[in-house]
């Protein structure tokens, strides 16, 4: 089993402050000028909405009378760090697969966001995530290398111990639409810093059909075992929320900071003058 880092994203969607071991890959969503009111209300200035996702593949050895051409079941998906529902975020995920597969572009419309397959090759997955109107009007490409054999070579491939990758990223929305906010703000798959005091939001507006749809987190999952634990997951939150308050308080003190540059200077006062 093995943790990655994506090794490339397309367009805009950059990671704002890089990816190092010590600090998990940020990729900061844009938003476009005709955001706003149309799609969710207003915008709330200084905060950032923090997403964090694990996206990755597992695939299982089918033994030696698996045909050559069909030697791997593999599943492809995208989860929750901690495998919370993500469909409050996220409206459906689009699996780009190699061209030899039928239908190489799949639409998952509804958590959890996955499809599996059977085959012999390893190769690039698209995995494009499309959100909900009032999250961005914008889709996050991401890239995922399927493996389908270990690295060792120790020995013949068990069919009991899958080839598991997964990479880990947090998705960071700023200033989010008040309708986005107030649907998100107690969901435990998202992370949303302390508001501003005195911030009124208005009723969460449910997503549509959200009543039709079935369980979309992954707590009980078939594959549940195979995924890697996450054990600093929590803590990982709590540095996402911690780093977000001092981004806001960072927003603060430079606001302040250019009223008074604006403000006009104190000459100094004559000779001679005493202060009363």
């Amino acid at each position: 089993m093995s943790l990655t880092v994506p090794s490339r994203k397309q367009g805009e969607n950059q990671s704002d402050d890089g990816a190092s071991a010590a600090k998990p890959p940020r990729i900061k969503m844009g938003k476009s000028a005709e955001d706003g009111d149309k799609k969710g209300g207003r915008r709330v200035k200084d905060v950032e909405i923090c997403l964090p996702i694990v996206y990755g593949t597992i695939a299982f050895y089918l033994g030696r009378k698996a045909s050559e051409s069909q030697s791997h079941k593999w599943t492809v998906y995208v989860r929750g760090a901690t495998n919370e529902d993500l469909g409050v975020v996220i409206k459906q995920v689009i699996f780009q697969l190699h061209p030899s597969f039928n239908n190489p572009t799949r639409v998952v419309e509804s958590p959890p966001f996955e499809l599996s397959e059977c085959g012999w090759g390893e190769f690039e997955i698209g995995i494009s995530l499309v959100f909900h109107n009032d999250v961005c009007d914008k889709q996050l490409d991401l890239f995922h290398h399927l493996k389908l054999y270990p690295e060792e070579e120790s020995g013949p491939q068990t069919t009991k111990k899958p080839v598991v990758v997964e990479s880990y990223n947090e998705i960071v929305y700023p200033d989010p639409s008040e309708n986005f906010l107030a649907r998100v703000q107690n969901h435990p798959a998202v992370v949303v810093p302390r508001l501003p005091a005195g911030l009124n939001l208005p009723d969460p507006v449910p997503i549509e059909n959200m009543h039709e749809r079935e369980r979309g987190d992954t707590k009980d999952h078939p594959l549940n075992q195979w995924f890697l634990n996450f054990s600093e997951a929590d803590e990982l939150l709590k540095l996402a929320a911690a780093r977000q308050q001092v981004q806001a308080h960072i927003v603060k003190l430079k606001r302040q900071l250019s009223v008074m540059d604006g403000l006009p200077q104190l000459s100094k006062p004559p000779p001679g003058y005493e202060f009363p």
